[in-house]
């Protein structure tokens, strides 16, 4: 690819892993997988959204391989993974599941955190044995169970078929994305960022976006339309925490409280004030903490009581 994939100095800049390796999936679709930190650490696996890569989390694995294990994997079609022939919420429980086998020892259990798509990966791999046996507590950020199109503000219209069927089209559009301009900047800004977005955030975001293949970006996105894994949503019973940005077009506040009241065990709803949808990058700090505080509360204990 000729353009560039993300910044390549500040905060957001990805740093190097310590390790890669390769996931198989149930179709035969490799997966991308980095590892950060010690081995000997509490770990934590990160699944990023649509459009996005590993390149998305890099403040995250900056700050929590410090003390932490981090495993980041490019979802299928992004990043360095493969593009692949099949697009579902079935293949992306696949992968994820793939991933932590592949990254995790038998038995051992990390802190899941998933951002946009990745949080609807999360949800699609609930109640699945692998992810069970993997899966001491989750974060699901700036993500949604359903209703995506129709619920989006991307576009400035009453909400009404009109509406959902622009949106539709807009997301789901053939045509590239093309260089990162101002124009460009502007118009992602608009569309998944908050307001008062730092530049230089924004431009990490409209490197990380503008590198997805066109028809990688439109296939996910016609999955993204039919989404409906409300009912996924019984089967995720470990410790779940929900992130929400105030100010997000593509998957509004109301979704992250609808899942906050429909999880069986959601200890804790965080509405991000003036944030868009790219809270990792927008709020890392605050996602940051998040996954600290999931760590702290359930993966040490857990792992201490699997300790003879």
């Amino acid at each position: 690819m000729s353009r560039l994939t993300h910044v390549i100095s500040g905060p957001y800049a990805p740093p190097a892993a310590r390790r890669e390796l390769v996931a198989a999936s149930a179709d035969g679709s490799r997966l991308h997988v980095e590892v950060h930190g010690d081995e000997d650490a509490p770990a934590v696996v990160l699944a990023h959204g649509w459009t996005c890569s590993t390149a998305f989390w890099a403040a995250q694995i900056r700050e929590l391989a410090t003390d932490h294990r981090v495993i980041a994997y490019d979802q299928r079609g992004h990043g360095r993974s493969p593009a692949a022939r099949t697009h579902s919420t079935t293949a992306l429980a696949d992968d994820l599941v793939a991933v932590l086998g592949a990254a995790l020892a038998p038995g051992e259990r990390a802190v899941l955190a998933g951002h946009s798509m990745g949080g609807m990966t999360i949800m699609a791999a609930a109640g699945r044995p692998e992810f069970t046996e993997h899966t001491a507590a989750a974060l699901l950020c700036s993500t949604g169970s359903s209703g995506l199109v129709a619920q989006a503000l991307v576009v400035p219209l009453r909400a009404g078929r009109a509406r959902t069927r622009i949106t539709g089209a807009v997301l789901g559009s053939r045509a590239p994305l093309g260089p990162v301009t101002p124009v460009a900047r502007t118009v992602l800004k608009y569309a998944t960022m908050g307001p008062g977005s730092a530049p230089d955030r924004v431009e990490a975001c409209a490197r990380i976006v503008h590198a997805c293949p066109t028809g990688v970006r439109r296939a996910w996105s016609e999955v993204l339309a039919g989404l409906d894994l409300d009912a996924n949503l019984a089967a995720l019973t470990v410790p779940t925490a929900v992130i929400g940005g105030t100010s997000d077009r593509l998957t509004p506040v109301a979704h992250a409280r609808a899942l906050a009241a429909a999880l069986p065990h959601c200890v804790g709803l965080t509405e991000l004030t003036g944030m868009g949808h790219m809270t990792p990058i927008e709020a890392p700090e605050a996602v940051t903490g998040a996954v600290r505080e999931l760590t702290a509360r359930y993966l040490d204990t857990t792992e201490k009581e699997k300790t003879p």
